[in-house]
């Protein structure tokens, strides 16, 4: 059985979020992409938005890359499990997290990230 369009989508955008390439990261978002992070109160609007707080973008002072676990997809969301690492400030920290997209036309519409320590993601990135 093939896999679902939606679970090839989100492992291509997961792949290029792990190469840190953020150009074909933009290409599987939405222009008006809400972007939902851990331990972030508020999302962030757009891809312009999104660019202006990843790393390479001015504002971050990390790296993150992660490794595929398992996708689960329909016509309308997909979960990711991941399990991730970030780098920051010569330390490092390994998390797990779930990853839902909202699928519009092929692009990431929404996303949302839950985690196994949410706390310590926020104090890490603090």
């Amino acid at each position: 059985m093939a896999e679902h369009p939606n679970a090839a989508l989100a492992r291509q955008m997961n792949d290029a979020l792990a190469r840190g390439d953020m150009q074909a990261l933009e290409g599987f978002l939405a222009d008006d992409v809400i972007w939902h992070e851990i331990g972030r109160a508020e999302p962030r609007h757009g891809k312009a938005e999104l660019r202006a707080a990843a790393p390479g973008g001015g504002a971050a002072d990390y790296k993150i890359t992660g490794t595929t676990h398992d996708v689960v997809a329909n016509d309308d969301h997909t979960i990711v499990l991941v399990e991730a690492t970030a780098t920051r400030g010569g330390k490092t920290f390994t998390y797990r997290t779930a990853e839902i997209y909202h699928i519009r036309d092929g692009k990431i519409a929404e996303r949302w990230a839950f985690s196994d320590d949410t706390a310590a993601i926020t104090a890490f990135f603090a």
